[in-house]
């Protein structure tokens, strides 16, 4: 990883998009950065722990996602440049504290950077394209489409950030993220602080009147934003010329751009490209220049019609018998090269040699072995998910949460009844309890609620202070293993040591259970299986809610 701190301009070092987004951070000049680990977007977080120190950038695993966020709104209110990472379910934590940042601006620069997964590679809740989040906010957005641009575009971010005093959000996919090409060093920007030594009183708070006036104040400086972009350097037309005559045109972004690029070569077209590195706010005379002469545009996105409703817009005016395609490339997991072939074969009547609907026929033919995940040989929770098997009712309902535990969902385990967002394991067994007791006819099943220690300490402890609160019954089983296992083996506030790797105090889990005002609470190594099933017994029974802590280390920790 010291090659990211390389001095040597001009260099050329082989780099994920993550990593190429740390670089350009460091060119950028960053001097705080803090983040939530979520894959596709961990590994800005597991880079920036490594060299932060020797960077001279403060770096922070904080929390959760919006504590990130509002933590490095206070290093930007203070005149720093700062960078906050998340993956897309991230955001939607976050927003909370997002969408009044961008009313309040910031006196230094702020770099929101958010992870989409298409596919749901590493995600199991929904496959969510954040860039509405950006017309939802009114906050600039650039996409870049390789490791390469994944660097200049983030320079670019800051660069426009701080020019506006404004956030931006740097939005990028999995493969994004996860694909290593050579990326040509700059100079690194090594930190300056320019704090304040006072932030001028008033200055970010949105107490009405001032949210109004705010409001004005950022829509203008939209338009002034859109106006900025129409020169910037980050939406490009490639390919044909205006020379060329052709009356086809591609409008695409993002990754999308190199499978357009791809099956232009492969099938020897001479296509205007048209794309687009700036997308909010919408580039709608680039655009309108583009599509003006054309007969047919194909618009290539990944996930939702995100472009092409802005495409759409804009022809009416510009050009309102222009042909509009996009809609039929699919909107259910990854956008593929093949995809993308065949959407340009077909509207440019040149055949494609490779016949992918024969290809997909004779692959679903295929009679390949199904294999469902599985947990880590060695995995305390093995152990776990077999004492629950063997003491809980048939009857009983369980609750499960983000994390590596997940798999409690999978066979051979199969006890997981319900898996929405981070610690909504606690807050849906608190609502399915509470019912199920006012129903007094019929015999109330019992309700176990699965949680990590990570993601309790991110979004499970208010949910456990409501049950308390209103006097309901489930049994919440803390699986605490020492680390964020599933994103890459973090650390979190239980664990003793900073994201810097630092010395701190632990918060221990069972003081903030009790804290809570939990009265039923154990804290067990599963090894100790019989005590493990006769304590869930035990709990099952009580009025109460009841916490059992679930005790062991990961077991790539022990290596």
């Amino acid at each position: 990883m010291e090659k990211i701190l390389s001095k040597r301009v001009g260099e050329r070092i082989i780099l994920l998009g993550n990593e190429a987004i740390v670089r350009g951070a460091l060119e950028a000049g960053v001097n705080f950065v803090s983040t939530f680990p979520g894959t596709p977007a961990s590994e800005i977080g597991d880079v920036f722990s490594r060299i932060s120190k020797k960077a001279g950038v403060y770096f922070e695993f904080s929390t959760n996602e919006k504590v990130a966020l509002e933590a490095a709104a206070g290093a930007a209110f203070s005149g720093l440049n700062s960078l906050v990472a998340m993956k897309h379910f991230g955001l939607n934590v976050a927003s909370d504290a997002l969408l009044p940042v961008v009313y309040t601006g910031v006196e230094g620069a702020m770099v929101v950077m958010v992870a989409d997964d298409p596919g749901c590679w590493s995600s199991a809740q929904t496959e969510q394209d954040s860039r509405y989040f950006a017309e939802l906010a009114h906050i600039p957005m650039i996409e870049p489409s390789d490791p390469q641009e994944c660097k200049d575009f983030t320079k670019f971010a800051f660069e426009i950030s701080h020019k506006f005093k404004i956030p931006i959000l740097l939005r990028i996919t999995t493969r994004v993220a996860h694909q290593q090409t050579p990326v040509k060093l700059s100079n690194i920007q090594y930190p300056i602080s320019n704090i304040q030594k006072h932030i001028k009183k008033g200055r970010f708070s949105t107490m009405p009147p001032n949210v109004l006036r705010m409001k004005k104040e950022l829509l203008e400086k939209t338009e002034k934003i859109r106006d900025f972009s129409k020169n910037f350097p980050i939406n490009q037309i490639y390919r044909g010329p205006t020379s060329v005559k052709s009356k086809i045109g591609v409008i695409c972004s993002g990754v999308s751009y190199l499978y357009v690029m791809e099956a232009i070569g492969e099938l020897g077209l001479n296509l205007s490209v048209l794309k687009l590195g700036f997308t909010y706010p919408f580039p709608e005379k680039i655009v309108g220049n583009f599509i003006k002469k054309l007969q047919r545009v194909l618009v290539v996105e990944e996930l939702e019609s995100y472009l092409e409703e802005q495409v759409r817009a804009v022809a009416k005016d510009i050009n309102p018998k222009l042909e509009i395609f996009g809609k039929d490339l699919p909107k259910i997991g990854e956008l593929r090269p093949e995809y993308v072939k065949e959407a340009i074969s077909k509207i440019s009547g040149k055949k494609s040699k490779f016949n992918f609907k024969t290809h997909q026929q004779n692959f679903q033919k295929l009679n390949l072995l199904k294999r469902f995940p599985n947990l880590c040989p060695g995995c305390p929770y093995w152990l776990v998910f077999s004492g629950i098997k063997k003491a809980a009712p048939k009857n009983t309902i369980f609750g499960g949460d983000i994390g590596c535990y997940m798999l409690a969902g999978c066979p051979p385990h199969n006890i997981q009844d319900w898996l929405i967002s981070m610690g909504s394991s606690i807050g849906i067994a608190h609502g399915i309890s509470k019912i199920q007791y006012q129903k007094s006819n019929i015999q109330n099943p019992k309700v176990i609620s699965i949680i990590g220690d990570s993601t309790f300490f991110h979004a499970g402890i208010p949910g456990l202070i409501n049950t308390v609160f209103n006097k309901s019954n489930p049994l919440i089983i803390i699986l605490d293993n020492g680390t964020t296992g599933m994103t890459g083996h973090q650390p979190h506030p239980g664990v003793g040591k900073t994201g810097s790797g630092e010395e701190t105090r632990a918060i221990k889990i069972e003081d903030i259970v009790s804290a809570c005002g939990v009265k039923n609470l154990k804290i067990i190594d599963p090894i100790n299986q019989d005590e493990f099933v006769n304590t869930i017994k035990e709990f099952l029974d009580k009025k109460e809610v009841s916490v059992i802590i679930a005790r062991h280390p990961c077991v790539f920790l022990k290596k």
